[in-house]
């Protein structure tokens, strides 16, 4: 029952390694500076080589500075690091000159002539321009935090998020450190812990994921804006004016400033009067800098910078950096508009960013985004500097086009961006906005008709984006792509491109307007050989079969492609691929039995059939199959060359003496072809790659017989052919034949998936050998790393009904994804034509109908009638939805689109908070943060209260909103309670569940094109396959150059960094490397919280991971916490007993053994068994393992009758199902043996003491879990010794363990305990379930 966090299998004590935040020092650090540690010799003399100090003298205090460089950095990143350093951030219009030469900032520092270590360089200030001067005023207020919350398009309301911060309570972070995580007082720490009075059955609570309230920061300045005299005149332009600006200090004084070429000045100027040139001593000031001249002006304002810099310092420094290459999470769930966290502030300048960023014609803002990708995709390749500068540059590229085209698409789902074509249909009209082209994603003409229409149009431009980014992933040198994105935004798909040269070109009579593949349809085919060898190549890559297509005379043409893959030569030279969604075959299983077109039969059955056609199978089915068919040529080639030696005595002795001098000099069976490989994976061009991984599991094989095994697999190959099943017509019947050939492959591959893919994933699953998926997007995940398609999510959730108890998560996950998808395709269709007004209402009401019907039964939609009279052609279909309707709907979409009947009680079986947390996710809103009354409320106060709660400890919430969600819901006439009407009153109205005062907001869901860096990743597996070797000083290097690489191309605020941080974190905890897994893994937590969501699964495992990697360094306390508020966004995002918390509730109970919190670890390990016989059955190895190691527990809390049960319940099991010489079963019945004894000591003990025979007794036991690592059921001797010496020291009763058992039976009435609760072994923390064991996994 392995969860993805639990590949780790055994803490270990490690040295300690620093891993900096900053790139450049990423790249020097091996091992940290731990007196003990070592690097490499070459190593560090290329670190000192490459990395040094220089002096930087500066014009004003402290007058010089220090700073360590890299000789491969730009000047650019030199001046970064000047302007980010406390005592420099002044500056920011400067040039930099080394031995009097000025130095282009241009160029890398290695071209800089002389410049070595101890090496000066001066920094002189620059005049300014306009543009230096407002992108100066820009930052002096962001430094000085005078920047208020800005409100765009793009981010959401909390917008990048983090709560890791506020996990744990201050006081137990500094116990934390000046203890090291060691109490000194037991007696008050054991009233304290995090799990003190957690409770498991609470329901999620809507707490866990808002933020705690703060202290507000201290504020440096009141005000500082643009003043109202701006933009200067012309002839004072002439005289070097740039802006006026208006600043209030904390003293209240207010100051016209004039920003002057030379700096900024105090002018005399007022709100009446203008007279912009500098005040008469002594009230005249001057400097460089806007925050010089601010601190020369207000007496405090120094002391409240400083406190600011207090403030932001005692935060953890990735909580605040701003998100530069990758969109911010937004929450699904925030605080209120009352709320501290949400409070509006007033700033002027909010207004005018834009001006100060963009300047008055906002020109400076405009790019032409095509030109930008196609000349980054041509940059040189060579070196790995080169590459480095290339990917880092397409990364920030991508970031700044998605940043730009989703802004411009929802302007243009808004209305506010004018049609280049306003007379047509909604959904054919386009767009230009930013340069950037936008359509939406409809059959707005015709193109889909046979294929679904709107539905197929919009499943097309999905598979297109997700098409681009593949060929973007190839990176096929001549080949060019659009930038691409998709963007969904109240219920409208948009498309955004950057516009190629020449697509709206209008070609001369006679020539197509697509120079490759289909032009209209497969009506028009284009042929252009220049277009060949490039698509060769991607159709190569991506095993798309070279094949015939027909246009609609039956003219033959050879295509490299889909006949929908098209090629358009730009009028800049470069030969683009266009329209690639559909790059691999259909799925024509499904189709055939799923899909009809309308015929004589009528509409009914079309109205049952599939919605579209565009079922075509994922790329990652093509590659397992591929993998499949290579392991059976192989092993086909290895028969044939068996058989063939058996031909004649000359050929055998050939082979021995081939194999003979094979095994000498390593010559291969094929010397004269060097292309062979066992398992191994193919590359680029056919030649094999045998990865570290493939040889590790390589051991298997006989090595005797390897070079046998040796095949050359250069002849093996697979391509298929995506335009079967498309409506192609062969003209003769060589052609009929090859087609046939070709359908064929396709029906393989479909069979593949249907009778091999989807049941192994049933499979692994309910053997728990890959972590089980806690919401729809791990589980989307998990189906699309297998090559499975979303259409089968109603196959999955029936092979999960027809396999056991342990699969039954796995339904309920399965139909609430369903139900959530089904849902969100229900509320697109009303949205879609909806005024952005009444979005609120329309969602509110949608929600009641799925989710309030318990609480009323007919909720009416809540739309103002006064706003609805402005638009008299709006379609509010959405208020004559009601809640049959809508079940009725959904089960009807989940039918048709996942072909699942749900059965009469899915809506009593539904979780109410998961299923809107999948909603909301899925649309893009964002709710206010109250407790949603989905039942009537019970009338026993104190069980609302426990409800609204949820069992909290040590970390009291603050958050502005009411204690218990009450005051909120009082102050709408439709929530909450209402007052019993008097006999003269008119009824109240029912309370709703929602009110569209509720939906706070709706953001944009986004689809890039964004490839991921090759570079970075070719790193970390150099990494991880030179530690498989056993090459731990290489290994570490190369990891840590791979970090590096991925926080230069990334920036640290990505997804993939933070993907990085979690897999380095687990691989340097297996390094016994624990300070570094620490700090990874706290890097991990937090920008996964702000780039995926502070309650996304990996969060979630980030958080397990951190908490493991605190415990092992001692930081226990700590690590309770962290684990206690992963356990509550478990809640949150899948409910309660999920199949593999089993494994972090078996940490916690460790844990809490090592405070010596004995009785409470019990209570964990008892429902870590409950939920396990709940899952596995009582009768598995898995519930058996768990009571191994619960009677362990039950010993520490001085219950031997209890643990002599348990371990006998153990052993039974393993004896029945391991057999009598398993291990594990002798294991147990050691410590059966053991515990028997202890018992039976202690029943004659209580019989003695009832006796009076004895006055008292002196008891150790010998089972002390406390002190030392239990041994793991599995485990050699060797590795339990400590637990052996403790066996071999008792002299075992002769009697039988029945006779004992009934002695204790009749004696132990002194002894008689409630049953207890089973522990982890620590050496494999992270395991559950039946992976629980080492040797079982």
């Amino acid at each position: 029952m392995a969860e993805e966090a639990g590949d780790v299998k055994t803490p270990a004590e490690t040295s300690n390694v620093t891993v900096a935040s900053n790139p450049t020092e990423n790249a020097a650090i091996a091992n940290g500076d731990e007196p003990g540690s070592k690097m490499e010799d070459g190593k560090e003399e290329q670190d000192v080589d490459n990395i040094f100090q220089i002096v930087v003298k500066l014009p004003h205090e402290p007058y010089e500075i220090q700073i360590m460089v890299s000789i491969q950095e730009q000047v650019q990143d030199l001046r970064a690091s000047i302007v980010e350093l406390p005592s420099t951030f002044q500056y920011s219009c400067f040039h930099l000159e080394h031995e009097g030469e000025r130095i282009n900032d241009f160029v890398e520092l290695s071209e800089v002539k002389g410049l070595a270590a101890g090496s000066e360089l001066k920094l002189f200030e620059d005049p300014y321009t306009e543009k230096e001067a407002r992108l100066h005023m820009v930052r002096i207020r962001e430094v000085i935090g005078a920047a208020g919350d800005r409100i765009d398009t793009l981010h959401g309301i909390s917008a990048g998020l983090s709560l890791h911060d506020t996990v744990v309570p201050p006081e137990v972070c500094d116990t934390s450190t000046n203890m090291n995580g060691k109490y000194a007082k037991p007696a008050s720490s054991r009233a304290a812990h995090a799990m003190v009075d957690y409770n498991f059955d609470a329901p999620a609570s809507v707490r866990t994921l808002l933020p705690k309230e703060q202290t507000p920061a201290p504020k440096t300045v009141k005000a500082i804006s643009v003043s109202a005299w701006n933009p200067p005149p012309h002839h004072l332009r002439q005289q070097g004016h740039l802006l006026y600006l208006q600043v209030t200090t904390n003293e209240g004084e207010q100051y016209q400033i004039t920003s002057h070429v030379s700096g900024f000045f105090v002018n005399r100027s007022s709100n009446s009067k203008f007279d912009p040139f500098p005040r008469p001593p002594p009230k005249n000031a001057s400097s460089h800098s806007l925050f010089t001249l601010i601190s020369n002006l207000s007496p405090s304002f120094i002391s409240s910078f400083h406190a600011l810099q207090e403030f932001n310092g005692t935060r953890e420094p990735l909580t605040t950096f701003q998100p530069s290459n990758a969109l911010a999470s937004n929450p699904w769930l925030v605080a209120p508009a009352t709320s501290a966290l949400s409070s509006h502030q007033p700033d002027l300048t909010r207004t005018q960013e834009t001006y100060l960023i963009a300047g008055v014609e906002n020109t400076e803002t405009l790019r032409d985004w095509n030109e930008e990708f196609q000349s980054t995709r041509e940059l040189p390749r060579e070196t790995v500097q080169d590459r480095v500068f290339r990917e880092r540059l397409t990364s920030k590229l991508f970031a700044d086009y998605n940043e730009a085209a989703v802004k411009g698409a929802v302007l243009v789902a808004r209305g506010e961006v004018a049609p280049l074509n306003p007379t047509e249909s909604r959904d054919a009209q386009i767009f230009v906005y930013n340069n950037i082209f936008f359509s939406f994603g409809a059959d707005g003409v015709g193109t889909f008709t046979t294929e679904g229409g709107d539905e197929a149009a919009r499943v097309a431009v999905g598979k297109d984006v997700t098409g681009v980014r593949a060929v973007n992933q190839l990176d096929i040198a001549g080949l060019f792509t659009p930038g691409t994105i998709v963007v969904d935004y109240m219920g409208k798909r948009l498309v955004g491109q950057s516009i190629v040269p020449g697509i709206f070109k209008q070609r001369e009579p006679g020539e197509n307007q697509i120079d490759y593949g289909g032009v209209e349809g497969r009506d028009i085919v284009a042929e252009n050989e220049a277009f060949v060898p490039i698509f060769s190549k991607l159709s190569k890559a991506l095993r798309v079969k070279k094949h015939a297509v027909w246009d609609k005379e039956g003219e033959k043409h050879i295509l490299e492609g889909s006949v929908e893959t098209k090629g358009l030569l730009g009028t800049d030279g470069r030969k683009y691929v266009l329209d690639l969604y559909r790059l691999t075959p259909l799925d024509i299983s499904w189709l055939e039995q799923h899909w009809s077109e309308s015929s004589e039969e009528g509409d009914d059955l079309k109205a049952k059939s599939y919605p579209h056609r565009m079922t075509v199978l994922r790329p990652e089915l093509i590659e397992a199959y591929s993998r499949l068919k290579l392991g059976d040529y192989v092993k086909d080639e290895v028969e044939k060359r068996q058989s063939a030696t058996k031909d004649g005595k000359a050929v055998a002795q050939q082979n021995r003496a081939e194999q003979e001098h094979s095994k000498a000099g390593g010559t291969e069976l094929n010397g004269a072809d060097e292309s062979g490989v066992t398992n191994g994976e193919i590359t680029d061009g056919g030649k094999p790659e045998v990865s570290g991984e493939a040889a590790m599991t390589n051991g298997d094989n006989v090595k005797a017989d390897r070079d046998q095994d040796r095949v050359d697999i250069a002849g093996f190959s697979l391509a298929l052919n995506p335009d079967v099943f498309c409506g192609q017509v062969p003209q003769n019947d060589e052609e009929k034949c090859e087609w046939a050939k070709d359908e064929q492959d396709v029906r393989a591959v479909c069979e593949f998936l249907n009778q091999k893919v989807l049941p192994e994933l049933a499979h692994d699953l309910r053997e728990g050998e890959v972590g089980f998926p806690m919401d729809g997007e791990s589980m989307s995940r998990l189906m699309h790393k297998r090559g499975i398609n979303l259409r089968y999510l109603g196959q999955i959730a029936t092979l999960a009904r027809e396999q056991g108890s342990r699969l039954q998560a796995l339904n309920a996950l399965a139909v609430q994804e369903m139900v959530a998808r089904a849902f969100k395709h229900i509320a697109n269709r009303h949205m879609k034509e909806l005024p952005v007004i009444f979005a609120g209402a329309c969602i509110a009401h949608l929600l009641n109908c799925l989710l309030g019907t318990s609480l009323n039964g007919a909720p009416k939609a809540q739309v103002d009638e006064d706003l609805r009279s402005f638009y008299p052609d709006a379609e509010c279909s959405f208020t004559k939805v009601s809640p049959k309707s809508l079940r009725s709907d959904l089960q009807s979409q989940v039918q048709l689109r996942y072909r699942y009947d749900l059965d009469d009680r899915w809506t009593s079986t539904i979780k109410h908070v998961q299923l809107l947390r999948e909603v909301a996710l899925k649309l893009g809103l964002q709710l206010k943060a109250k407790d949603y009354e989905f039942v009537p409320k019970s009338p026993n106060p104190s069980e609302s209260e426990q409800k609204m709660t949820n069992g909290d400890v040590a970390t009291p919430v603050a958050n502005g909103h009411a204690t218990n969600g009450l005051s909120s819901k009082k102050k709408k006439k439709n929530s909450g309670q209402s007052p019993p009407p008097s006999a003269t009153s008119i009824a109240p109205e029912p309370p709703l569940t929602f009110v569209a005062e509720d939906v706070l907001n709706i953001v944009p869901i986004v689809k890039d094109a964004c490839p991921r860096s090759m570079l970075a990743e070719e790193a970390l597996e150099a990494g991880r396959i030179s530690m498989m070797q056993n090459q731990r000083e290489l290994g570490q290097d190369i990891l840590l150059e791979s970090l590096s690489l991925h926080e230069q191309i990334y920036g640290i605020l990505h997804p993939e960094v933070a993907r990085v941080y979690y897999q380095l974190s687990k691989l340097y905890y297996q390094l016994d490397e624990k300070n570094a897994a620490v700090e990874l893994a706290r890097k991990a937590v937090i920008v996964s919280e702000r780039t995926l969501g502070i309650d996304s699964n990996e969060t979630i495992l980030s958080y397990l991971n951190l908490g493991l990697f605190e415990h092992a360094n001692n930081n226990t306390n700590m690590a309770l916490f962290y684990v206690r508020h992963a356990l509550e966004l478990w809640k949150v995002i899948y409910g309660l007993k999920h199949p593999d918390s089993i494994t972090t509730i078996n940490n916690a109970a460790v844990m809490l053994q090592n405070l010596k919190h004995y009785h409470d670890s019990r209570l964990w390990f008892e429902t870590s068994l409950a939920i396990s016989e709940e899952v596995s059955g009582k009768q598995s190895v898995n519930t058996a393992t768990l009571s191994f190691q619960l009677a362990q527990a039950l010993a520490l809390d001085q219950d031997p009758k209890g643990a002599v049960n348990r371990m006998r319940d153990a052993y039974n099991v393993f004896l029945a199902l391991l057999g009598p010489d398993d291990r594990n079963t002798k294991e147990c019945e050691s410590w059966l043996e053991q515990l028997t004894q202890n018992a039976v000591q202690i029943a004659k003990h209580a019989k003695d003491l009832q006796a009076r025979k004895i006055r008292r007794v002196q008891f150790n036991p010998k089972v002390t879990l406390a002190t030392r690592p239990q041994p793991q059921v599995g485990q050699s001797s060797s590795d339990a010794a400590n637990g052996r010496d403790s066996r071999n020291s008792i002299g075992l009763d002769s009697r039988s363990i029945e006779e004992l058992m009934k002695f204790i039976e009749e004696g132990g009435d002194a002894s008689k305990r409630a049953p207890a609760k089973k522990q982890t072994n620590r050496n494999n923390p992270k395991r559950g379930g039946g992976a629980l064991l080492g040797a079982q996994a």
